[in-house]
């Protein structure tokens, strides 16, 4: 009997998925936000790619409540979903949103940016962000307006950190304090986690995908690198960039340091046997076909990254 991997991970979760406190609606309904720990929340994103259906609403953007102020840690994909993202903050407090932290420069985690730009708020972000997200701007913002269409594009414009992180950093929420973390390339070259120290919860960001493929768009050997550091003292409850709301490391983690690692030997055998990227795309991690969402969409794209970073070993 065959086993579906991607089956058996969706059905796990639900063993493995940490409790919610509180849903808070907002106007939208599927807009809403879960609380995952104390002061804690996350909105989830779809499995999809940007369409005026869904206006960017792909990543799981999220907030955290001090006694002072609030910190947002990424803002969806449009004006539209950060919008909504602020209509919830407003449920639940009356504190203002100091920070705004990017955890990379992908436009599903950014574009939502503009709904909190205000004299009040700090945007935050990897030291390298504001390179990467200014060398892509052009094409970033041309991409997502015709995928988006113009209602839910309208009003969008990249914002750049102004307060950057080079190695670490805490911020005070009054009575809660984050550390900001940059990490060497691995997803991208501009990495961020962030931890509420008060619950041990860590922000991911696209350091973890869970159901929908990961995308590479730095280096798979550090990718790999790093998630095994991580899995030397693991979180004690993590949010992906793409998942479920907040999950156990090991859930989280395993499946995608499985495709990750078979990627990476499927490429290395192929590279070693003579074959050409053209035929490594074709063959390389099907294994890996049903265990995720969309991998038609991305994973001949991190195939190709995988072997170009591997062919010069």
């Amino acid at each position: 009997m065959h086993i579906d991997r991607r089956a058996c991970l969706t059905g796990g979760l639900a063993l493995v998925g940490l409790p919610v406190l509180r849903v808070i609606p907002v106007a939208a309904a599927e807009a809403a936000v879960l609380e995952v720990a104390p002061g804690v929340f996350v909105h989830r994103g779809r499995h999809e790619i940007f369409s005026p259906g869904n206006a960017g609403d792909i990543s799981n953007p999220g907030f955290v409540v001090g006694k002072e102020a609030v910190a947002v840690i990424d803002t969806g994909g449009s004006p539209i979903v950060g919008g909504s993202l602020k209509e919830a903050i407003r449920v639940v407090t009356k504190a203002p949103v100091r920070y705004v932290i990017n955890t990379h420069m992908h436009p599903d985690h950014v574009f939502g940016n503009v709904s909190f730009e205000d004299a009040e708020t700090v945007f935050v972000g990897h030291h390298k962000l504001t390179r990467g997200l200014t060398a892509r701007a052009e094409r970033y913002l041309a991409i997502n307006q015709e995928l988006l269409g113009p209602k839910a594009f309208e009003g969008t414009k990249i914002i750049t950190p102004s307060l950057t992180v080079t190695d670490s950093m805490t911020l005070d929420l009054g009575g809660r304090t984050l550390e900001l973390t940059a990490h060497p390339t691995a997803h991208t070259d501009n990495d961020l986690t962030v931890t509420d120290q008060q619950t041990g919860t860590v922000f991911m960001g696209d350091l973890l995908f869970v159901e929908h493929i990961p995308t590479i768009d730095g280096s798979i050997k550090g990718w790999m690198a790093l998630l095994e550091r991580f899995s030397a003292a693991p979180p004690m409850r993590v949010v992906p960039g793409h998942g479920p709301h907040a999950l156990t490391w090991a859930a989280a983690a395993d499946p995608l340091k499985t495709y990750l690692s078979v990627v990476a030997e499927d490429v290395r055998k192929l590279i070693r046997t003579g074959k050409t990227l053209s035929e490594a795309t074709e063959t390389a991690g099907q294994s890996e076909k049903r265990a995720w969402l969309l991998f038609d969409e991305y994973h001949k794209r991190n195939v190709s990254a995988a072997f170009a970073e591997l062919e010069w070993e």
